[in-house]
């Protein structure tokens, strides 16, 4: 490979990686807030700590929304140690950040890590800030850290694609005005 195209490689994978950086830290709010789940159908397991929903699935914490048609708790690790599997078709998250901003996902299945605040997305997956995007066969994006790590499929035939809005014409007429000033 010529140094130009690793050079490019690399500042891709930077730029995926920060995508979601400054902006996605999570109200933390969110995670001192209950968690409400409403669904049609529900089984549990009290002695397994397990527990099914189906139907409408809805998960609810502070901004934090999950809508799936499925939904598998695993508690088994303990409290705060929660495990929640949605499947839809695609199933959907979205979170307003600190700055007002939205985080939208979706996927045939995803995976919420109560104690790391971790989402990891699989089949068709992708998420979404600001209009900047990122999709891949399988996304993990961590809310506490703010990493997110994105692979296409094995085959090579579905890439990682990662999409940047420009900053628009009316920030960048203020900014230019801002630097003029003395």
């Amino acid at each position: 490979m010529s140094k130009p195209f690793i050079n490019l490689l690399r500042l891709a994978s930077i730029s995926a990686a920060l995508l979601f950086s400054a902006q996605s830290l999570a109200g933390k709010d969110d995670f001192n807030q209950k968690i409400e789940l409403s669904s049609l159908y529900q089984q549990a397991d009290g002695i397994a700590k397990k527990a099914f929903h189906e139907g409408n699935v809805i998960i609810k914490q502070g901004t934090l929304e999950l809508k799936a048609d499925e939904l598998e708790i695993d508690a088994s690790a303990g409290d705060g140690k929660e495990i929640f599997i949605a499947t839809g078709n695609p199933a959907q998250y979205s979170q307003q950040q600190e700055d007002g901003s939205i985080v939208t996902a979706k996927a045939n299945r995803i995976e919420y890590q109560r104690e790391t605040r971790a989402l990891a997305l699989s089949g068709g997956a992708e998420i979404e800030q600001n209009a900047s995007s990122v999709k891949g066969e399988s996304i993990v994006f961590n809310m506490e850290l703010e990493q997110i790590i994105a692979q296409g499929d094995k085959k090579g035939s579905v890439p990682v694609i990662t999409t940047f809005q420009p900053v628009s014409n009316d920030k960048n007429k203020i900014k230019k005005q801002q630097d003029k000033q003395p």
